[in-house]
């Protein structure tokens, strides 16, 4: 989930969640505890400042790798802001489903924003190892917005695909906002092949519907 403060992306992310099986173990990560998640087996892990003498901080980056030795079914990391979203697309891409919020102007952006914060983990990290990665394991971006009234609503559905070209990840725009309303683009291709045939076939009821 994508988008600007308080566009309802931790509200949206609450209402997802709710379609997570009740048998499934789900740990969250994230700064401050945000997340209500409507599940049995949930456990959330919070960040922790250092005290007065610079010791005993725990950071996002940690709680996320602690999270792996939890034996998550999914992990959902409240925010994505620094250094982290390198931790979280290792874990995404050995094949741990999650989901996560990060702050953007469209869900283009979120997905340059995905693929530009883990560089700050170090300066062993490249674009070249970050790209490939981002685009095996990130399906879709989901875009909230908050118009001038104060309503939250979904402006983009974007699709992210798996080959990367000219330093690019090949992506595809499902939904965007026309006259104020959520609408299938002309570009819009629902074989998603890195969805199971189950959730492919889901899928495309709910866009039926729509």
């Amino acid at each position: 989930m994508s988008g600007a403060t308080q566009s309802g992306k931790t509200t949206l992310l609450n209402c997802l969640s709710s379609g997570i099986g009740p048998r499934e173990r789900v740990i969250t990560v994230e700064e401050i505890f945000e997340l209500q998640l409507p599940l049995r087996d949930v456990v959330g892990l919070q960040c922790r400042q250092s005290n007065l003498e610079g010791e005993g901080a725990i950071p996002l980056r940690r709680l996320v790798k602690e999270a792996l030795r939890m034996r998550p079914d999914r992990l959902i990391v409240g925010e994505v802001r620094e250094a982290e979203s390198l931790d979280m697309l290792i874990a995404l891409n050995s094949g741990l489903p999650g989901m996560a919020t990060v702050h953007a102007n469209s869900a283009q952006d979120a997905v340059t924003k995905i693929c530009t914060l883990p560089l700050l983990a170090g300066e062993n990290i490249s674009r070249s190892f970050i790209l490939p990665t981002v685009a095996s394991c990130l399906d879709l971006v989901v875009h909230c917005v908050r118009d001038r009234d104060g309503g939250r609503h979904v402006g983009q559905i974007l699709a992210v695909g798996s080959r990367v070209e000219a330093d690019t990840i090949e992506t595809t725009m499902l939904f965007d906002a026309v006259d104020g309303e959520l609408a299938v683009t002309d570009s819009a291709v629902f074989d998603l092949p890195k969805l199971s045939p189950q959730h492919q076939a889901r899928f495309a009821r709910t866009v039926m519907r729509a």
